[in-house]
């Protein structure tokens, strides 16, 4: 198993910035891919960011530009840092680790909200 703790929600004003944390623990090994998701009220999740174990970034259109996912080896941890932040960014974000493809492990969301 993982266990995955994100961190850095919070209230913002339009144009801001947040960083995003998510610390992992636990099984952590023969993981394939890290992201980030996001669901907002009454919307589907979605996407946000994503880095594979070989390094490449793939980013939701939404976002590009604007957010930059990245992670800390030594740590395990894994980073999205959010500029320029917008109101329809306001959502719960998650983190997500992927085993071989086949198993995903959640973590239990923050909430990020842009409001002047």
């Amino acid at each position: 198993q993982v266990q995955l703790v994100e961190s850095g929600g919070g209230l913002v004003q339009p144009g801001g910035s947040l960083r995003l944390s998510c610390a992992a623990s636990g099984s952590i090994f023969s993981i394939t891919a890290r992201g980030w998701y996001r669901q907002a009220p009454g919307k589907q999740r979605e996407l946000v960011a994503e880095i594979t174990s070989g390094g490449h970034t793939n980013y939701a259109d939404s976002v590009k530009g604007r957010f930059t996912i990245s992670r800390e080896n030594a740590k395990d941890t894994l980073y999205l840092q959010m500029n320029s932040l917008k109101p329809e960014d306001t959502a719960v974000y998650y983190c997500r680790y992927t085993r071989l493809r086949i198993y995903y492990y959640w973590g239990q969301g923050t909430q990020v909200t842009v409001s002047s």
